[in-house]
């Protein structure tokens, strides 16, 4: 995600009224007219005082360690890991300068929680789903040369419901003809699940899980395997998956070495046509051309009254040679080359 699109993103009413509550007690201390309107004239009150240094700075180590933890690489991702305890630490500062302001201050937010939800992605998708693992491996042997981002999901798992619009982002992003997006729902699917060592428990930690194929096999998988063989601990954003499958490295490798349909056989060449008078046809018709029975065909038509449609697809192929007599009309369609000098 580049930072284009995170200002873009910032625009969104969602964004910047989370940003003024994370930011409203500060605001409210830093701004001389409404800090002796809130604190009562008290110049003292609007001086941060020790206990709300110690939670502002209590609220940074949290949030550097959650961002830390869930692999943040971009404002928006700090912006949305770091909301929830810049609202929590503003419901305790105001509820500890008064509990009226505590009380309002929760009213806020969670009236702007059900109004203004995290806004998704709602674009195009490129997903293949398929039934179950037999119809995915069928997949993969038809066309070894395609690699593969599969999601093994459940529909009653929040983390599968709420990486849905993610997984749809990036195959609207990274699709290519050698480079396709599915997901297989372990719920209805169960042996998918165990083909694929996947536990599709109500406490598992392995949903949602993706898996790279390539060439058939399996070459990387999120969440992944530690040398002790633990379940390693992944955050299912839109840069994390970027990031711990490569995405951008492989969508330029399949770019660069796309799949080479291959030529068609015999095709035949495209048809011309040329306008002629029945009378040059049959004039032109003398030329030597391997036509074994041309004069045979010619005797059955009287010159003066009669045009035909003569439609041949290679010349030297008498069976292909069309003549009717019903529909009279002024053309004559021929692709052989040399035929078409010699007219």
């Amino acid at each position: 995600m580049t930072f284009k699109k995170d200002l873009k993103l910032l625009v969104k009413p969602y964004y910047w009224v989370n940003i003024l509550l994370s930011l409203s007690y500060i605001i409210a201390k830093k701004t001389p007219g409404v800090c002796n309107y809130l604190f009562f004239n008290k110049e003292e009150m609007c001086e941060f005082g020790s206990r709300e240094a110690e939670i502002l700075f209590f609220l940074a180590i949290i949030v550097m360690i959650r961002s830390r933890k869930t692999g943040s690489t971009t404002m928006i991702t700090y912006l949305k890991q770091s909301f929830l305890y810049n609202k929590g630490a503003n419901l305790i500062l105001w509820a500890w300068a008064d509990y009226l302001y505590g009380v309002i201050y929760l009213l806020v937010f969670v009236v702007m929680a059900m109004l203004l939800p995290e806004p998704t992605y709602k674009g195009p998708e490129h997903v293949t789903y398929f039934r179950n693992a037999q119809s995915f491996e069928e997949e993969l042997t038809r066309e070894k040369r395609i690699t593969w981002v599969v999601c093994f999901y459940t529909n009653w798992n929040p983390s599968c419901v709420n990486f849905a619009s993610i997984f749809s982002q990036l195959s609207a992003e990274y699709h290519l003809e050698n480079l396709r997006f599915g997901k297989i729902d372990v719920g209805r699917f169960p042996d998918s699940a165990q083909k694929y060592n996947i536990n599709d428990g109500s406490l598992s930690r392995q949903l949602p899980t993706v898996i790279l194929f390539k060439n058939e096999k399996e070459v990387d998988r999120r969440p992944s395997y530690d040398a002790r063989g633990r379940l390693t601990k992944f955050y299912f954003s839109y840069d994390n998956v970027v990031a711990g499958l490569g995405l951008n490295n492989l969508y330029k490798e399949c770019r660069e070495n796309p799949i080479k349909k291959a030529k068609q056989r015999n095709q035949l060449p495209k048809r011309r046509l040329i306008r002629m008078n029945f009378k040059e046809v049959h004039e032109k018709l003398h030329i030597s051309i391997n036509f074994t029975f041309k004069k045979s065909l010619l005797k059955n038509f009287e010159l003066p009254n009669l045009t035909h449609f003569i439609h041949s697809s290679h010349v030297k192929r008498t069976s292909n040679l069309a003549l009717n007599k019903e529909n009279l009309v002024q053309h004559f369609v021929i692709t052989n080359s040399k035929f078409v000098q010699n007219l």
